[in-house]
């Protein structure tokens, strides 16, 4: 039996360890994350439209495979040994395998700007959603105290986002439908107090969505009081302030960062090491990488040598589902056959009960894409399970309202 270790427990190590057949392969998957989480309903838990463990799957509920809590810090290819460190007390330990899967993803790029890494939000993980929503909480109840008053108690409820993709967009409409169904009856005087703006270096927000759809998105924003800034540089930030690199400066409550992702320093070591000219690991049409004959690399992590897969979740759960098939062919003794994806489309979520969708099949926007884009997401969701609490959470929400207690 081959020993098949797994870096990451995302969308295409979580669907590969799912489909690979355990009676030929001893499974190995280490991630810092025990858990699958649905990072498309992530920025519906910075608000409470979602409670944080309805998107989430433990990995130790898949029989028949190992799981450690580390992460990998280095890989000796000659002689098949990953490294690896846990995640507390920083203990090191290797691994031998016969067949590696690198699914480790990406983390968020801040561009070295200064002050990113220090005072900003993140939103990949489960822990930054969390931190969002205290600290959105957190404004509201500041801003409320009898010593604040107007101009003051304002300074609290300025929210920045950077970065105009489907993550910050999507972030946006969240806040703002916590503030009309929420904060105007639980919060009545910081109202008219609150700003939301989104930041986009770039001349357009959604830049892999059409055109029509993102100009679209502008205007109903516009309508929901969303300032956007096109064409905006942030070249400092600190505790209070962004600086714009236009000589302007903005006081801030809560700066959300979601501006692109940059390879995390395991990836980029394995660059390195193998010469490779891109940021992401080179792969052939079966997702080896290149110059190794039993190294796989998936997801965000990786490209093909010739074709651009778009970094988004269905591309790595589908290379998750196929590298688990081809993987199971080749210990009956049959040939693998290539990757060929299959580009289902984009959704998002803009408030207002209105999204987007943007398939091969139709473009489009409004409420009944708003009803299309919760049917997809839910059938999506991994298990029965998350399937039922996420539908739980929506209808509690729909009757009471979201939850603001913080602790």
């Amino acid at each position: 039996m081959k020993k098949l270790v797994i870096l990451g427990s995302g969308f295409a190590g979580f669907s590969l360890i799912k489909r690979i057949d355990k009676k030929y392969y001893d499974v190995t998957l280490i991630s810092p994350r025990n858990h699958f989480l649905f990072t498309p309903l992530l920025p519906s838990t910075t608000v409470g439209t979602i409670e944080f463990r309805s998107i989430i799957e433990p990995i130790r509920n898949i029989r028949g495979i190992k799981y450690y809590q580390a992460y990998c810090t280095d890989i000796n290819f000659g002689d098949n040994i990953v490294l690896c460190k846990d995640n507390d007390i920083h203990i090191s330990f290797t691994l031998n395998y016969d067949i590696l899967v690198i699914a480790v993803g990406e983390v968020t790029n801040t561009y070295n700007i200064p002050g990113v890494d220090k005072y900003a939000c993140f939103l990949r993980e489960l822990s930054d959603a969390r931190k969002i929503r205290q600290k959105v909480i957190e404004c509201f109840e500041n801003a409320s105290l009898p010593y604040n008053n107007s101009q003051s108690g304002s300074n609290y409820l300025r929210f920045i986002i950077c970065g105009g993709g489907p993550t910050g967009v999507e972030f946006a409409a969240e806040l703002h439908d916590f503030l009309e169904e929420d904060v105007k009856k639980k919060y009545p005087e910081s109202v008219d107090k609150t700003e939301i703006i989104l930041i986009e270096a770039t001349d357009k927000i959604l830049n892999s969505f059409d055109e029509k759809l993102s100009n679209y998105t502008l205007r109903h924003f516009s309508t929901k009081n969303i300032k956007v800034m096109i064409n905006s540089y942030i070249s400092k930030v600190s505790e209070k302030y962004i600086y714009l690199r236009n000589g302007k400066h903005l006081s801030y409550s809560l700066l959300v960062w979601t501006a692109g992702n940059s390879p995390n320093m395991l990836i980029s070591k394995i660059i390195r090491d193998l010469n490779f000219s891109d940021s992401k690991i080179t792969v052939d049409s079966c997702l080896k990488v290149k110059g190794l004959n039993n190294v796989y690399a998936l997801g965000d992590c990786s490209q093909h040598e010739f074709y651009r897969y778009p970094s988004t979740g269905q591309t790595a759960q589908q290379q998750g589902k196929y590298l688990a098939v081809q993987l199971n062919k080749i210990a009956c003794g049959k040939s693998p056959s290539p990757f060929r994806f299959r580009d289902l489309g984009m959704l998002a979520y803009i408030g207002g009960r209105q999204s987007l969708a943007n398939t091969p099949q139709y473009k489009g926007s409004g409420f009944f894409i708003w009803l299309f884009w919760r049917s997809v997401y839910i059938t999506k969701l991994v298990s029965l399970k998350n399937k039922i609490l996420v539908l739980f959470d929506w209808f509690k929400k729909l009757l009471f309202g979201r939850d603001i207690s913080n602790f």
